[in-house]
C-alpha cells in the first residue's frame, strides 16, 4: 500500500529533518516510534502530500505523491497532531463538511455515512453537540471520524494521543485494532503505550533514520542483557551508576529496586538482567545504543 524508497528532506538553513528513510508497508497496523524532533512528523506531511521531499520516491497504492496528488489524496484518511478547529460547530456538521469536501456529494448518501463513522467512533450520541464542549478524547474521536468518512485505504495518524488520559488512550487503542483488519494504519508516536496489542509492525526513527524494523517482539528480544533490576540500599540515590537510565523504582519494606537500562554495555556490580523486559525498556535500550553519551532518552518513555 505504501512503498517510501531513498527518503531525504533537507529544511532551509540545512536541518536534516530524513535521511535516506525506505520502507515498505501492507494492510494493518503500523507503528512509527521516536523522540520529539526525530523527523516522525515530516514523513507524515510528505506521505500526505502536504510537504514535498527534498530527495527520493513516495507511492500510496502505486499512485506518486508529487505527480499524482488528487489521487493520493482520495486513498488517504489523516489525522493531524493539532486537530481541534471548529470549536462552534457541531459535531456532525464537521464531519459532514469534511465529507463533502472529500468528495461526497450526495446528500443522503453522505448523512447516512456521516451518522454510521460517528457510531463507530463511539460519537453518534453527541452529533449535535458543538466541538467547544467535548472531552480532548472525544475531539481525537472527532478527528478519527474524519479521517475515516470517505472510506480511505490508508490512514495517517500524527501524535493521536497527546493530552488524553489512560482511559481514552486505552479506547483509542481499541479502536486502531478495529479499523487496521482492512486497511493500512500509520501511527506515528513518541508514546510507546500508543502500540497497543494491535501492532505487530514498527519501525523507531532516531535523528531523521529508521534504526529498527521488525515486530515487537523482535525488539524485546534485541533488549535481553541490557535491562537490569537492582536494589538500592537506604541513602545510595547513586547506587544505579552513571551507566544506566533508570526507567522506574519501586519501594517495598524499605527496600528499593530500580529497573534500569544499560548505556554502556557492563552490568552494574550487584544488578540482574530482566528476563522479560517490556517494550517501553526495549526501546530505551535500542535508542540508548544509538544515542550520543550524555544525551537524555527517559523522556521518550513517558
Amino acid at each position: 500500500m505504501v512503498s517510501i524508497r531513498g527518503l531525504r528532506h533537507v529544511y532551509k538553513g540545512g536541518t536534516v529533518a530524513l535521511e535516506g528513510i525506505d520502507l515498505e508497508l501492507g494492510t494493518g497496523l503500523f507503528g512509527l516510534l521516536g523522540p520529539n524532533g526525530a523527523g516522525k512528523s515530516t514523513l507524515m506531511k510528505i506521505l500526505c502530500t502536504i510537504l514535498e521531499p527534498t530527495e527520493g520516491r513516495v507511492f500510496v497504492a502505486g499512485h506518486d505523491v508529487l505527480r499524482e496528488r488528487q489521487a493520493v489524496r482520495a486513498l488517504l484518511g489523516y489525522l493531524p497532531q493539532g486537530f481541534g478547529a471548529w470549536r462552534l460547530h457541531r459535531v456532525g456538521e464537521v464531519v459532514d463538511t469534511l465529507a463533502f469536501l472529500s468528495g461526497l456529494r450526495d446528500a443522503s448518501k453522505r448523512r447516512a455515512r456521516v451518522r454510521a463513522v460517528l457510531e463507530q467512533v463511539g460519537l453518534l450520541g453527541v452529533i449535535d453537540r458543538k466541538v467547544k464542549n467535548l472531552s480532548g478524547g472525544m475531539v481525537r474521536r472527532l478527528g478519527v471520524a474524519q479521517a475515516l468518512v470517505h472510506e480511505p485505504r490508508v490512514i495517517i495518524l500524527d501524535e493521536p494521543t497527546v493530552g488524553l488520559d489512560p482511559q481514552e488512550r486505552l479506547r483509542f487503542r481499541q479502536l486502531m485494532a478495529s479499523l487496521g483488519r482492512d486497511r493500512t494504519i500509520i501511527l506515528s508516536t513518541h508514546i510507546v503505550a500508543d502500540l497497543g496489542s494491535g501492532f505487530d509492525d514498527l519501525a523507531l526513527i532516531h535523528h531523521g533514520r529508521i534504526v529498527f524494523r521488525g515486530s515487537p517482539t523482535a525488539l524485546v528480544q534485541q533488549a535481553r542483557g541490557r535491562v537490569i533490576e537492582r536494589e538500592i540500599r537506604p541513602g545510595d540515590e547513586d547506587g544505579d551508576g552513571s551507566a544506566v537510565e533508570v526507567v522506574s523504582r519501586s519501594s517495598e519494606r524499605g527496600r528499593t529496586t530500580v529497573r534500569a537500562v544499560i548505556t554502556d554495555g557492563v552490568l552494574p556490580a550487584g544488578a540482574r538482567p530482566v528476563a522479560d523486559p517490556t517494550l517501553e525498556e526495549a526501546y530505551l535500550a535500542f535508542v540508548a545504543g544509538q544515542r550520543q553519551p550524555g544525551t537524555a532518552i527517559a523522556a521518550a518513555a513517558s
